[in-house]
């Protein structure tokens, strides 16, 4: 299969990037988005070229670092069934013109080419996304019982990878399908209460600290969370939010 590929170039955060055309010959129906921009690459290298600048490490769906838009879409046309490296070619027609861009949002900075910053990200779970235990040996299974629901609606929030694919999408480019899902795995669960209020307060604050927008129920980011993460969390969070302000605006303990 061949493509026409129109791909961003940009050397670093302080220079003015723009679309660059290549040709991607003779790929193999069955190569993923990423192992076709390596043949690319590789002829990029042959030729004395700058290789196309993305991230990748896992390549298997989990690590979420393999965050492009695709045709306008970030990680591509199967909107919410993968990430970028589960995408295949044999999604696209040969012969096809692909866009390809880093992901779109004031928090999140172009470092090279398709690769952006989201130490934004980062910042965010190290303001709450944790829990005080104790160290040593680990607790006897049944020692905190958890009811079902309880326990399968925190795994879906924990099913979140961190690809930011929530905020490329969002026109508002809001976190909060993000910290809403690191919110809630925590504080749904027994392990995760005594610091529920502080948590979701710290995490919030950062987040508007960071520059994301807010959330306008538009939705883009449940249609193109690889993880399937609903929205719902969302509005959990904006109710623990609203309890904790509270809590803290009357002097109650957090």
């Amino acid at each position: 299969m061949n493509f026409h590929l129109k791909v961003w170039r940009q050397k670093d955060a302080g220079t003015r990037g723009d679309f660059v055309s290549y040709e991607a010959k003779n790929i193999p129906a069955d190569a993923s988005f990423l192992e076709m921009l390596d043949i690319v690459n590789d002829t990029l290298e042959a030729e004395g070229k700058e290789p196309i600048g993305f991230d990748h490490d896992c390549r298997e769906g989990i690590c979420g670092m393999c965050s492009l838009t695709i045709n306008g879409v970030p990680h591509g046309k199967d909107r919410g069934v993968g990430t970028t490296c589960q995408l295949y070619m044999r999604k696209f027609k040969d012969g096809e013109t692909i866009t390809i861009e880093p992901f779109r949002a004031g928090s999140f900075a172009v470092k090279k080419d398709l690769v952006v910053d989201r130490g934004a990200f980062d910042r965010i779970i190290q303001a709450g996304g944790f829990i005080s235990e104790r160290a040593g040996s680990a607790p006897d299974a049944n020692s905190v019982p958890i009811p079902k629901p309880i326990a399968d609606a925190a795994m879906d929030a924990a099913a979140c990878i961190g690809c930011g694919a929530c905020v490329a999408a969002c026109p508002n480019s809001s976190a909060m399908l993000f910290v809403s899902a690191k919110v809630n795995h925590l504080n749904l669960l027994p392990q995760g209460k005594p610091e529920k209020n502080r948590r979701v307060l710290a995490m919030v604050r950062q987040m508007d600290e960071e520059g994301f927008g807010n959330c306008s129920n538009y939705y883009e980011c449940e249609a193109v969370c690889p993880a399937h993460v609903p929205a719902a969390f969302i509005s959990a969070l904006n109710r623990d939010y609203s309890v904790a302000s509270i809590r803290e605006s009357l002097g109650m303990t957090l």
